[in-house]
């Protein structure tokens, strides 16, 4: 298996990995042999990688950190939450409580975590799969920093419902990311405050819980917003938060900002250090992310292209390549280049 952009897919191609809704519909699954209309369908719904099968690649897994049962049902029971308070509705937080605490075993079940999953997102289910996301992220960076298993249930329902404000915003403006006029600017930005006092009235979440709602657009050089928190004033779960959400809208399509690979993800995170984000979440984050995933096709400096095939979890940078030479139709054996050892060998091209 091995990811490739939507626009480069050819007939025949065998889709190796589902695709589903948010409600936990299959889409397209797994095995699919892929036709015009296939193809034509992942464009329309907004998707731009998927994986798809090949022998040549055949022995690659690309795990993911949590079960695709729990990231569905994730997904189903936050847009059912979010319609209820967009409905003025109670959100069922029992139901919450155990989704999250379920994600949290999975995550500090794991011995090593080393995200390489590339996410597969339509423009119907864009929202809730990025707050799952973001809650996955965020559980992760937090096992990292050593986070208890309370604080980490906290910091997952926080990042589940860090953007529950949004849901009394109007939807036309929450669904138009892109040129947003400085007065609707100033209405979507109050979704910070919306959250939060949607959050805080709940006896059965800690307070922490509605501040992360409050504060995860805060910057530590006192540019975010609302109330333009400095380094200090910041709860520590929400700059988790802060940092795990601008990650996730970086990386995916649909988010309203212009999707980028995670090794350029990666290189904007450390540039915000010290404007946007402390140093040390930042830097503990960076280890536990695959900055080449595991499935990308790439050019090496030695001009060859190969494919990501293994992670070496003490250098995120450095992964496992795989390349074949194309010029031999009958080698169905390529060589690896670990680049821990080869040292001298380095990625000059993401191309998938």
């Amino acid at each position: 298996m091995r990811q490739i952009g939507v626009n480069n897919l050819k007939i025949g191609d065998v889709l190796g990995k589902t695709i589903y809704s948010s409600r936990g519909r299959v889409l397209l699954g797994k095995g699919v042999k892929l036709t015009p209309l296939f193809i034509s369908k992942l464009r329309d719904m907004g998707i731009s990688i998927v994986y798809i099968e090949d022998d040549r690649f055949d022995d690659i897994v690309v795990e993911d950190v949590i079960t695709e049962e729990q990231r569905w049902e994730a997904m189903d029971l936050i847009e059912r939450s979010s319609q209820a308070v967009r409905l003025g509705k109670d959100l069922d937080g029992f139901e919450l409580k155990r989704i999250v605490g379920n994600i949290v075993e999975q995550i500090l079940f794991k011995k090593d975590i080393l995200v390489s999953l590339m996410d597969i997102r339509s423009r119907d289910n864009q929202m809730f799969a990025h707050l799952v996301n973001v809650c996955v992220l965020s559980v992760v960076l937090g096992k990292a920093m050593l986070l208890d298993k309370e604080k980490l249930e906290t910091l997952a329902i926080g990042a589940l419902l860090h953007d529950i404000g949004k849901m009394q915003l109007d939807p036309q403006l929450i669904n138009r990311t892109e040129n947003l006029s400085s007065q609707e600017m100033e209405q979507m930005k109050k979704h910070t405050f919306f959250g939060f006092e949607e959050l805080r009235k709940r006896k059965d979440f800690s307070l922490v819980v509605a501040h992360i709602a409050f504060q995860h657009h805060e910057n530590v050089n006192g540019t975010g917003y609302p109330r333009q928190l400095k380094e200090g004033e910041i709860h520590p779960l929400a700059q988790i938060v802060a940092i795990t959400d601008l990650f996730d809208k970086l990386t995916s399509d649909n988010s309203g900002m212009k999707r980028v690979m995670p090794y350029e993800a990666c290189e904007i995170l450390m540039g915000l250090v010290g404007k946007y984000f402390p140093l040390e979440p930042v830097r503990l984050f960076l280890r536990n992310i695959a900055a080449y995933p595991t499935g990308i096709t790439v050019r090496l400096s030695t001009g060859e292209i190969g494919v990501v095939v293994d992670q070496n979890l003490s250098m995120p940078a450095r992964p496992v390549v795989r390349v074949f030479d194309d010029t031999d139709p009958n080698s169905n054996k390529g060589k690896e280049y670990d680049m821990i050892e080869c040292r001298t060998i380095f990625i000059t091209e993401v191309l998938s």
